[in-house]
């Protein structure tokens, strides 16, 4: 996984790094499509969260042909794809948990006195 550093951009700097209007952002914002917080003097701040949205975003707008509207819905199943992942995932821990309690303990060897003999065939040709 990634290492994710908690430095938040200003508006100018992630227009100017992928190329594109402040406005452009500010829509995607009005449009719910972003959401980056607010500093104490409600300047916009971008996350490395909001960037990889922002990638993906373009990659669908600008590579891929896709309209708002378009984005919002697979946004939208992105996110929820990814949540049902993580229930998957929470599933079959809490199932591998629920085997290993239930798994009956191997058996403790039994020392016999009867030595074990081992029968080699041998083939005739």
């Amino acid at each position: 996984m990634k290492k994710r550093s908690k430095a938040a951009y200003m508006i100018s700097a992630v227009a100017e790094q992928y190329q594109i209007h402040p406005q452009t952002l500010r829509l995607y914002e009005r449009e719910g499509l972003l959401k980056p917080s607010r500093s104490d003097g409600n300047t916009r701040l971008y996350t490395d969260d909001d960037l990889e949205r922002l990638e993906v975003i373009l990659k669908l707008t600008r590579d891929l042909g896709v309209n708002l509207a378009g984005v919002e819905i697979i946004l939208n199943m992105r996110e929820k794809m990814a949540e049902m992942q993580r229930q998957i995932e929470q599933f079959v821990s809490s199932l591998n948990t629920e085997i290993t309690a239930r798994r009956p303990a191997p058996p403790e060897p039994v020392n016999s006195l009867i030595p074990v003999i081992e029968i080699k065939r041998v083939r005739k040709l």
